[in-house]
């Protein structure tokens, strides 16, 4: 080969391997940037998937930290790093959810309340009883410190029509207190009944029937009464048997079994509705109608102290119309649904007053000869304001 023909092949090796090399540097420079737009298309997912799944990224705070003309950092749970903020939308949107379960829930209680009230009340209205009071005119007042008092009675009738009250009581759940309370007057206590006379404040119901028992209550104590309740003993079972199937929790005082339908053993059990009713009418004892009034509030508080159990608040509403529709009174249903909050209080303790109180009281006789409670009036008076009023 001739010096030119070398001379020319070292050229053109020469030229080749500079294309070749300048080829390379192209591919390099491709591979670099589409690298980097990989990275940059893999950083936006990654940032828009965070956000999708309820994140933030917080530029100010990563621009705080790597300078103005960083990027921002996204966080991925190490230490040390500041975590993201929730968004507020969210929050909001979690606490209307929380808002509208809450009213939708109360909603639904006051609807099924109601319900229930009235298909229990028509249910007891319904049965065919000869048994079940009659409905009486009742001329009630508000008391003098705005409280709607209930007078409740308790009737030991057996068919006869002019039977005396067996038990005579004031609840009282709107008062001061805001709670439930009851004064329980002994059926011996002689009292002036308007229209009649001197005479046991048990005989004013044979007289004129409940209001002439308001009457009397409201002359004699300063009570006044803007509802009434009456119960005889048939349907008093039927409203603890309503109300609770399973019997009320009680602790009795002592063995019982004179003059007694059912014999009762001391101690803790379960009282049915007419093993209730005995146990709150038994007086033959020493204590006579002292130890029988007492147990009577026992009873009451022992029926409050039931609304404890879920269940039996659940059954409330039917069982408490039930028990409406078996009895003879003007309670609105607006007064209990107004009062309820009161009622479930009474599931903690009922306050109890009996009247006469300690030490204002005395054995006397009647024109009759029988033998009755002379009472201090004025003492019993402030007694029971001072009572009600905390």
């Amino acid at each position: 080969m001739s010096r030119m023909d070398r001379y020319r092949s070292e050229e053109e090796k020469v030229q080749r391997s500079s294309r070749q090399n300048s080829n390379g540097n192209i591919f390099a420079r491709r591979s670099r940037t589409h690298s980097h737009n990989e990275d940059n298309n893999y950083t936006d997912e990654y940032e828009q998937n965070y956000q999708e799944d309820g994140q933030q990224v917080d530029y100010d705070y990563y621009e705080d930290m790597n300078g103005p003309n960083d990027e921002p950092y996204i966080s991925g749970g190490s230490q040390g790093n500041k975590p993201p903020k929730k968004p507020k939308k969210s929050r909001k949107r979690k606490k209307h959810r929380f808002l509208r379960f809450i009213f939708t829930f109360l909603i639904l209680l006051i609807a099924y309340s109601g319900v229930s009230f009235y298909l229990g009340q028509k249910a007891g209205e319904a049965e065919d009883s000869d048994d079940l009071p009659e409905t009486e005119t009742f001329n009630g007042f508000s008391d003098a410190d705005g409280a709607h008092n209930i007078l409740l009675i308790g009737s030991d009738s057996r068919g006869e029509e002019n039977a005396r009250a067996d038990t005579i009581m004031v609840l009282q759940l709107d008062g001061p207190a805001k709670k439930p309370k009851i004064v329980s007057f002994m059926r011996d206590t002689y009292v002036d009944i308007p229209g009649v006379g001197g005479n046991k404040i048990n005989a004013s119901y044979a007289y004129g029937g409940a209001d002439l028992v308001r009457q009397t209550v409201s002359q004699n104590f300063g009570i006044d009464c803007q509802y009434y309740m009456t119960l005889n003993f048939q349907t008093f079972e039927k409203v603890i048997d309503t109300l609770f199937s399973n019997g009320v929790d009680i602790d009795a005082e002592k063995d019982m079994s004179k003059n007694l339908e059912v014999p009762i053993k001391k101690g803790p059990q379960k009282m049915d509705g007419l093993t209730l009713l005995q146990y709150a009418r038994f007086r033959m004892d020493e204590e006579g109608d002292f130890g029988r009034v007492r147990r009577q509030q026992q009873v009451i508080s022992a029926v409050f102290s039931e609304l404890k159990n879920p269940i039996a608040l659940f059954k409330l509403p039917y069982a408490a119309g039930k028990a409406m529709g078996y009895s003879a009174n003007d309670i609105p249903m607006s007064f209990l649904a107004k009062n309820s909050f009161s009622i479930t209080k009474g599931a903690s303790g009922v306050d109890r007053l009996s009247v006469p109180v300690d030490d204002t009281w005395s054995y006397g006789q009647s024109y009759d000869g029988s033998s009755v409670l002379m009472v201090d009036q004025q003492a019993n008076q402030q007694a029971i304001q001072n009572f009600l009023a905390k």
